[in-house]
């Protein structure tokens, strides 16, 4: 038994490498079916030197046979299974014909040349579908959940419910969504963010699965499900932006099939027409037409664009901005109004009370009392700032709510000891019954709005009773952001639900060219509408629930990565780390990407033309325009691998 061990322990290592090199076989069959067909192509070459024709063509049929294998069964699948035509078909015509007049080489180079072609494309393919193997292998299966008892158990993750307690232990990835409870590490949020510092969590902090925990113990409890977590949500945003194809290359895609019917027809007249009218023999013009099969492809003009959509997408990805498909990208660049939401987008959506105003015959602790019980049942950033401010003020118990209310765009509505209290907008004031203010209120209330405050009346039975200013700040790269959105041409404005004063304010501050307030969510898409019939293109930047509606009537919608679930689902694009700045970024590869393929479409049509022009004064060989025709398709994926470096 020792001894067998010992053999099997020697052995692992060829073991090892055997299944190493068999994976990469699988990785890149196509890619080596290719370089073996050229070295059969190169050993028919130096024994055609010889004259020894016969054993030539066998080496031309293996280099055949063996580089062409994937392209030719690529080609008669799409025409049987499809019943469309296709640039396959067309090499493979123009390959057998040129063997079928003696052009055994030039037919095998435009083999070689070709599957050489389509094995870099598959090669870019691999390589997104690489990156989002990868991605998917960060998110672990398994996690360490905590019972009632403390006892510890390991369960997939897909086991694991809402309000569940799970464990991270120093170096493990952390498994699910969620918010600390007990502990404080640093944790590695590049693989969402593309940041590479880490940053410090402790308790109430929000974590996210994939993330790496650092060198502390972190206690989370689950906030949402598995399939939900925003890492599996930022997967199905790549596999969607992957399997999207923008309008060019649908239209190219579309014109395909036609356009290799209307070569077919050419290749026919030219086997008839300078044969009878020009006395060319029948074996130039044969050749000539094999040519032309070859340079009138549209093989450069079907690459020019995915290969940069990809590397766009990928670079996208990795900086943190991610794409529900390339039309959305392709279309970016040729926005000219850019629209944002203000709480959450361009300020921190983190607002803090700065004043408060309580009516003398209220008892400040009752009152701060119900507005804690009412508003922690919220998750809005103003009612946040309430309930931090309150609670500091008076701690509970807190008294039972009969009944709560949320009204959208207004505020909100409960029953607290058999009294109907009221907080929101002066217009909830309003539409419950109270239809006037003091003239000690609205002083107070200008005064709060001119300096940028909102602010939040608070009514008890039909009669305000207090009010309070609450100020939200900045995000630190707005302005600089916004500065720069309008140096490249776009129209900035801001829409919210804030009064005039507040909204004037905090635009001044920004330095957004124009501001709508006072917008309730349907308001919100009414002007995006109004937008949309003054522009050609509009995109819409926001993050809450009520900006769903908006960022889905927009052209293009932009969601903040902080942002709720309904807008992130919502939106055309995602900024993972909520920086504004990434929407110039985003711009520039929109602009960078139209460009490299309006290059690439405008060289390979360029290429063909001279092609077949050369062709018909015949000087162009066979080889010469396999050259020309494949490298062309060549050099526009390397151009467009160029956007991975962005």
């Amino acid at each position: 038994m020792e001894l067998k061990n010992k053999s099997m322990t020697e052995a692992s290592p060829f073991i090892s490498c055997c299944l190493k090199a068999s994976s990469l076989v699988s990785t890149h069959r196509q890619l080596i079916f290719s370089l073996l067909g050229g070295l059969f192509l190169l050993f028919a070459y130096i024994i055609d030197r010889y004259d020894l024709s016969s054993i030539a063509i066998a080496f031309y049929a293996i280099s055949y046979l063996i580089g062409g294998y994937y392209k030719a069964k690529e080609g008669v699948v799409d025409l049987f299974k499809d019943r469309s035509l296709n640039v396959e078909i067309l090499m493979l015509l123009a390959a057998i014909g040129a063997a079928s007049i003696g052009y055994w080489g030039e037919g095998a180079i435009l083999i070689f040349i070709f599957s050489l072609s389509g094995a870099m494309e598959t090669y870019t393919w691999q390589k997104s579908e690489k990156d989002l193997s990868r991605l998917m292998s960060l998110a672990p299966n398994k996690a360490t959940v905590i019972g009632d008892a403390g006892a510890l158990r390991t369960v997939f993750i897909d086991a694991i419910h809402i309000g569940d307690r799970v464990l991270v232990r120093p170096g493990e990835r952390i498994p699910v969504d969620g918010i600390v409870i007990l502990g404080e590490s640093t944790v590695d949020e590049s693989t969402l963010t593309g940041e590479a510092i880490p940053v410090i969590k402790q308790a109430n902090s929000d974590v996210f699965n994939g993330t790496m925990n650092g060198k502390g113990s972190l206690t989370i409890e689950v906030s949402k499900r598995n399939a939900d977590s925003l890492f599996h949500k930022m997967i199905k945003l790549v596999q969607q932006a992957k399997s999207e194809r923008p309008p060019t290359q649908q239209w190219i895609e579309k014109i395909e099939g036609p356009y290799v019917l209307v070569v077919l027809t050419m290749v026919g007249i030219m086997l008839i027409v300078p044969y009878m009218f020009f006395d060319w023999s029948f074996t130039e013009t044969f050749y000539r037409a094999m040519v032309l099969l070859v340079v009138a492809s549209p093989c450069a003009v079907v690459a020019s664009v995915m290969p940069a959509l990809l590397s766009a997408i990928s670079s996208g990805a990795r900086n943190g901005v991610l794409m529900k498909g390339g039309i959305f990208l392709e279309q970016l660049s040729k926005a000219d109004v850019i629209a944002f939401d203000k709480t959450g987008t361009i300020t921190n959506g983190k607002p803090e009370v700065t004043d408060v105003l309580i009516e003398d015959a209220v008892s400040p602790a009752d009152f701060y009392r119900a507005i804690t019980a009412i508003e922690r049942q919220s998750n809005h950033p103003l009612a946040k700032a309430l309930v931090n401010y309150c609670s500091e003020k008076e701690a509970g118990p807190y008294p039972e709510l009969a009944f709560i209310e949320d009204i959208t765009g207004y505020g909100v509505k409960a029953m607290v000891d058999d009294a109907e209290w009221c907080i929101g907008s002066y217009a909830l004031m309003k539409k419950q019954g109270d239809n006037s203010l003091s003239h000690e209120w609205l002083q107070e209330e200008k005064l709060y709005r001119n300096a940028g405050k909102t602010v939040v009346y608070v009514s008890r039975n039909g009669a305000i009773i207090g009010a309070f200013g609450v100020k939200d700040q900045i995000r630190h790269n707005a302005k600089a952001t916004l500065h720069e959105l309008r140096k490249l041409g776009l129209k900035t404005v801001m829409i919210t639900g804030d009064h005039e004063e507040t909204a004037a304010s905090i635009a001044a501050e920004a330095g957004v060219d124009d501001w709508i307030s006072e917008s309730l969510p349907e308001e919100k898409v009414e002007e995006v509408v109004r937008l949309k019939g003054q522009y050609d293109s509009v995109i819409m930047v926001g993050d809450g629930i009520n900006d769903a509606p908006a960022l889905a009537k927009a052209d293009i919608g932009i969601a903040m990565g902080s942002g709720t679930d309904v807008a992130i689902d919502t939106a055309d694009l995602v900024l993972m780390k909520s920086e504004l700045n990434k929407i110039k970024l985003t711009l520039l590869l929109s602009k960078r990407m139209n460009r490299i393929i309006k290059q690439n479409l405008v060289f390979s049509v360029s290429v063909i033309i001279l092609l077949i022009i050369g062709n018909f004064f015949q000087h162009v060989s066979l080889p010469l325009g396999v050259i020309g025709h494949e490298g062309s398709t060549i050099l526009v994926i390397l151009n467009g691998l160029r956007l991975l470096k962005t």
